[in-house]
């Protein structure tokens, strides 16, 4: 039989500090991925030149963003409203 440890309150408040320590830790590296990637998209863009973009290449690429976001976080409904109503209930049970 399979059992799960689950640890006690107590154990949790003994590790807290570490645990918070471990989380300002991951946030800062991804934080500095994140720079990271931003300066070298910046430092690309400036090296390769090539021709301005005019006005409607602009909200070209602002709309393709927002439509994409749009299209991801109506996806992202759809799963959660499928999920929270039951709608999945069936493909997880087994035949």
């Amino acid at each position: 039989m399979l059992t799960l440890a689950i640890p006690s309150l107590v154990e949790l408040r003994r590790h807290a500090p570490y645990i918070s320590f471990m989380r300002i830790l991951i946030i800062l590296a991804l934080f500095g991925l994140l720079a990271l990637a931003v300066w070298f998209a910046g430092a690309a863009w400036v090296h390769l030149g090539g021709d301005p973009i005019p006005l409607y290449g602009w909200f070209a690429i602002a709309g393709g963003v927002l439509v994409s976001l749009a299209v991801g976080g109506g996806l992202m409904a759809l799963v959660f409203y499928s999920s929270r109503h039951g709608y999945d209930d069936d493909a997880n049970r087994l035949r």
